[in-house]
């Protein structure tokens, strides 16, 4: 019987360390603000991220995406960007400006500039395939107004359809005016 009671009070008292353990811990290092997260480093972004979208453009392209995807209405990854631009698709390049190694995506600005394509860059990658609702990061999309296939038995509601053409040129037209020229 004695050694019952010597194993019910070590787990007891592995359960009180544990206790003390986890008030000792400050937990105000886990909650960080929401500006603190947000922010990249600059060091952590491509010499070749230009132009950059700030913070207003970038929520703003982040909402077109995220519309976007739901209407299908989006072209996810390096291939299928370059393929599109080739193919003369029109639409709006969005690339991220946190990729390594950064020639994954150099040659993308120059098609675009080649085919009179509108591009930007947002800060995170993670960011741009958390919004065009896929798990893993997406270094590059292209989202055009004219959608692919519907998936079957789901028509596209006019409303949204509407609605993300207007997200749509409201993007379009503020990285148009966006200094992108590439300086030799």
């Amino acid at each position: 019987m004695a050694k019952d009671e010597t194993k019910k009070k070590r787990k007891s008292v592995t359960a009180d360390d544990a206790e003390a353990a986890t008030v000792d811990s400050p937990k105000k290092e886990s909650k960080k603000s929401k500006t603190e997260e947000d922010e990249i480093p600059m060091e952590s972004l491509s010499p070749i991220a230009h132009p950059l979208a700030g913070k207003k453009l970038a929520k703003k392209v982040h909402k077109c995406v995220k519309k976007g995807a739901k209407t299908r209405n989006l072209r996810r990854g390096v291939k299928e960007v370059v393929k599109g631009v080739k193919k003369g698709e029109k639409g709006v390049v969005i690339m991220a400006a946190n990729i390594s190694p950064i020639d994954i995506l150099t040659h993308i600005p120059v098609l675009c500039e080649e085919s009179a394509i509108p591009y930007v860059f947002v800060a995170s990658k993670e960011e741009l395939g958390e919004a065009s609702g896929t798990k893993r990061p997406t270094s590059c999309m292209m989202v055009v107004p004219k959608s692919a296939k519907s998936k079957k038995g789901e028509e596209d509601s006019k409303e949204k359809l509407e609605e993300w053409k207007v997200i749509y040129e409201e993007v379009e037209s503020e990285v148009k005016d966006l200094d992108t020229k590439i300086a030799f």
